[in-house]
């Protein structure tokens, strides 16, 4: 803004001197130039009277005496009664040059010429100052307008630094009174936008503290007692293998809660790791199998070369149970799940044999729910999530229904929002899914 403020008023200034200065340049060389040629004739007349005298005392005119009535940038030829020339100083060839001729009373004439590199250089000398005021008022300009864009700027500078405060999450920013009335305007909307935030993020505090309690509460309280079930000697010993079992999923329920309602803050997940996505994926599709197995479904992992991340693995795992649990509850036929690495983009992929249904609007809240046999808010959180890993979980464009969790690569900051690519997908026969990216990009995401 302070650069554009100052071109601009160099500009203008420029424009009014080249109004100003271009035809007072021209009215002035035309000035001098008739200033010459006003002298010029001063001079043929006044060589006139002085040839004329000295021939009526019978006196001779030689190149010494023409020479010294000559002045810079002049010559003189003197073409006596007997056709004899005199001539003093070099003679001028230029097509610029001021020639002026005169006849004598007793016969013959005489001629003075000066030179059109004496008018041009009189003419420069003339432009001279008028060129250097010019110069002079463009830089008192440029200087004006730095100091003047510097103090307008200064508020919108503040203004912008307060806004990105606000964008990362301080909203205790305060901002000064400003004498121009847009920054005014501007900073009252930023005081009143910082003081709503302010106490709708510590609204959503309270409730996320509240909901905290009240989920780990009931969940600490049932692993403890399937904890003392589990050591009662009472207890079988298969059934005392399950209880242990769905403790541990109590404790990945417990982090899970965690996670989410850290994201529900604007906390960190936690630290981002190497981890193998196919390995990840591999473990999850084992802990999902008995729950396919008793709805008759099958569940198949397709397993790759490792394909390494720096991820946080808790939320990339949520996603995938999320997926999951979408294709068993609303797929059909056999589901894929896999991982693979597409040059800046890693995909995480789960697919079903069910005809694709909907398209992006499914990870919109309020698209279906449970009882309307829709996907409920599930894929939402875990679009959130894929968000949250500076990524994208996308529906690809196949017959089938098949998620892509898209993560970015290691050393690629983030998948860069709008140039998400369309995937197609390709599951065979023998469980293998093949997932390549169209080389198009759409202006879509999570």
């Amino acid at each position: 803004m302070r650069d554009r403020l100052v071109a601009a008023l160099v500009g203008m200034t420029i424009t009014m001197i080249a109004l100003y200065g271009v035809p007072r340049a021209y009215q002035l060389a035309d000035l001098v130039t008739t200033q010459e040629n006003a002298k010029i004739t001063r001079s043929a007349n006044l060589l006139t009277v002085v040839i004329t005298e000295r021939n009526s005392a019978a006196a001779p005119v030689t190149s010494d005496f023409l020479a010294g009535l000559l002045n810079t940038g002049e010559s003189i030829e003197y073409v006596a009664a007997d056709a004899s020339v005199v001539r003093a100083g070099a003679p001028a060839t230029g097509e610029d040059d001021i020639v002026q001729r005169r006849s004598l009373p007793g016969g013959g004439t005489v001629t003075i010429t000066r030179s059109g590199d004496v008018v041009d250089e009189r003419v420069s000398k003339a432009l001279l100052p008028l060129i250097l005021i010019g110069l002079g008022l463009v830089a008192v300009a440029a200087c004006i307008g730095y100091v003047l864009a510097r103090r307008l700027a200064r508020p919108f500078g503040e203004l912008a630094e307060a806004a990105d405060h606000l964008g990362r999450g301080r909203f205790d920013v305060e901002l000064p009174h400003y004498a121009i009335p847009e920054a005014e305007r501007i900073g009252a909307a930023l005081r009143r936008a910082s003081a709503k935030l302010d106490g709708l993020v510590e609204r959503e505090r309270e409730f996320a503290a509240n909901v905290s309690h009240q989920l780990r509460t009931p969940v600490t309280s049932l692993r403890l007692t399937l904890e003392d079930l589990s050591m009662w000697p009472e207890t079988p010993a298969s059934v005392a293998s399950e209880l242990t079992s769905s403790m541990s999923e109590l404790d990945r329920l417990n982090a899970a809660i965690t996670e989410i309602l850290e994201l529900s803050r604007g906390q960190r997940l936690g630290d981002a790791v190497d981890v193998d996505l196919s390995e990840l994926v591999g473990d999850t599709v084992d802990r999902w199998k008995q729950q396919y197995a008793d709805s008759g479904r099958v569940l198949v992992h397709d397993p790759t070369e490792p394909v390494l991340a720096h991820v946080v693995p808790g939320p990339v795992v949520q996603v995938i149970d999320v997926l999951l649990e979408n294709a068993r509850a609303h797929g059909t036929g056999r589901v894929v799940a896999g991982a693979r690495e597409r040059g800046r983009y890693l995909h995480v992929i789960v697919a079903d044999e069910g005809l694709r249904t909907v398209g992006d609007e499914v990870f919109q809240r309020g698209t279906g729910d449970r009882d309307s046999d829709g996907h409920g808010l599930g894929l939402t959180i875990a679009s959130q999530l894929a968000t949250s890993l500076d990524g994208y979980l996308v529906l690809a464009e196949a017959a089938t229904t098949t998620f892509v969790l898209i993560l970015p690569a290691p050393g690629v900051h983030d998948v860069i929002l709008g140039t998400v690519p369309h995937v197609t997908v390709d599951v065979a026969r023998d469980g293998t899914a093949d997932v390549t990216p169209d080389v198009a990009a759409r202006q879509s995401g999570p």
